[in-house]
């Protein structure tokens, strides 16, 4: 389960996406898929899997700035629908970025199909009766993998993206999981480093060739293990 590739299962129980999670493994669409390296503007880098200990997890002064900023939103966290309200507000988001993503939130989780194998959930948060900001996750048995997150772009100085990470390692926390995944960062490629703002004492990283995870350290990706 350690070397690189996608598999397309028909169906994901929760006790199988903590096994794929424990190797290195992450959801593409309605496929599970692993990899070392990625290709960003022309250049290929190494990637590593990253990992936060909830147990280990302490919410530290820029977390709790980041959600006193947040505070007058309001927060739903229900099972995932995938609303006109949400495409339009993944619209909005995606005119901003500088690069291109999937044309839609279907074709990002469902590969434009219907059926979803995943537990899949939706943290939304409202500024009144508008919709700022969407984080979706899949649940494990023991762990959750953060998905998606996006937000209206008027409301970029909130660090909602920040905020969605943090709202789901505490919904992970007090519904008795271990471990959220937020995904890889890149080496050498300080743009996914934001996945480590949470806080690195509680973070760990996958080394495949050693197929085990261990404890963040700064000079753990300089030089490459």
């Amino acid at each position: 389960m350690t070397e690189p590739g996608i598999y397309y299962p028909h169906e994901m129980g929760s006790e199988i996406l903590d096994a794929f999670l424990e190797k290195g493994w992450y959801r593409m669409g309605q496929g599970i898929f692993t990899t070392q390296y990625i290709v960003q503007e022309d250049e290929v880098y190494r990637v590593w899997w990253l990992r936060y200990s909830l147990k280990n997890w302490t919410t530290s002064r820029t977390c709790e700035k980041i959600k006193k900023l947040n505070s007058n939103f309001s927060v739903t966290i229900v099972p995932l629908a995938v609303t006109p309200s949400i495409e339009a507000l993944y619209q909005l988001y995606r005119s901003q970025l500088n690069f291109e993503p999937a044309e839609s939130v279907q074709q990002w989780l469902y590969d434009m199909g219907e059926k979803n194998i995943y537990d899949s959930w939706v943290i939304q948060i409202n500024d009144a009766d508008t919709i700022i900001a969407a984080g979706i996750f899949d649940n494990g048995l023991y762990s959750i993998a953060g998905i998606m997150n996006f937000y209206h772009p008027d409301y970029k100085k909130y660090s909602l993206g920040k905020y969605m990470m943090l709202l789901k390692m505490e919904h992970a926390m007090a519904n008795g999981k271990h471990w959220y995944y937020p995904g890889y960062i890149v080496q050498h490629y300080p743009k996914f480093d934001y996945k480590l703002f949470a806080g690195k004492a509680a973070a760990q990283i996958f080394i495949p060739e050693f197929n085990s995870w261990v404890w963040w350290s700064d000079d753990l990706l300089d030089p490459a293990p």
